[in-house]
């Protein structure tokens, strides 16, 4: 991390599902400039997520996704990647067994199969994705990410969060105009108030 200083254009992204087994210098003020906690997608996220994996897949038109999206609370990502790659492999299955069938027909009726041309015309047996295949795959779908871990990423989130820096904001005139009178009368005295942050009674006393 130290290296990427003398870089230009430069982004360092790194993503974990392990927070506590971070390096806790990775995570000191300097090092990663923003710490971002992506909590597990919510509805309208989850039929966004399906919409983007199925957009090169022919679907049903009777097929929602939106009510898979709400019977699949607390599924991440890669959880509904598993629905739909589980559902285009059996649609795949279907079809291959489809073209099986068929090719034995032929045979059973002496017809030619050895012209592999005459497969580029004949139509996809299973030409979508339908209920049946989504049903099959919501059978087998589950979730990655318990409660218990949901809690820790939040427990460990709020608590790099709680260990920000305390509230801070500039005096106002007033505020200014006053410490500096108060100041002027008491310049010989070091311990008077205590000194403040920065000021040199407390800089030495650094080195005592």
């Amino acid at each position: 991390m130290d290296g990427m200083t003398s870089k230009k254009n430069v982004f360092v992204i790194g993503a974990t599902n392990r927070p506590e087994q971070l390096d806790n210098a990775l995570c000191r003020p300097g090092r990663l400039d923003t710490l971002v906690y992506v909590p597990l997608p919510d509805e309208e996220s989850r039929v966004s997520i399906l919409t983007a994996q199925l957009r090169k897949t022919p679907v049903a038109d009777d097929v929602d996704l939106r009510y898979i999206a709400s019977r699949t609370h607390g599924f991440s990502g890669a959880d509904l990647g598993f629905i739909t790659q589980r559902a285009v492999k059996l649609a795949i299955k279907e079809s291959i067994a489809a073209d099986i069938e068929r090719r034995k027909q032929r045979e059973a009726n002496g017809e030619d199969t050895a012209m592999e041309d005459d497969a580029a015309d004949e139509e996809d047996p299973v030409p979508q994705l339908t209920r049946k295949h989504f049903e099959e795959a919501m059978s087998a779908a589950r979730r990655s990410v318990s409660d218990v871990e949901i809690r820790r990423y939040e427990a460990f989130a709020q608590s790099m969060k709680n260990s920000g820096s305390a509230f801070f904001r500039f005096p106002n005139q007033d505020e200014t105009d006053a410490a500096a009178a108060g100041g002027a009368g008491g310049e010989n005295n070091a311990g008077g108030n205590g000194a403040g942050f920065g000021e040199a009674a407390n800089d030495d006393s650094l080195y005592d």
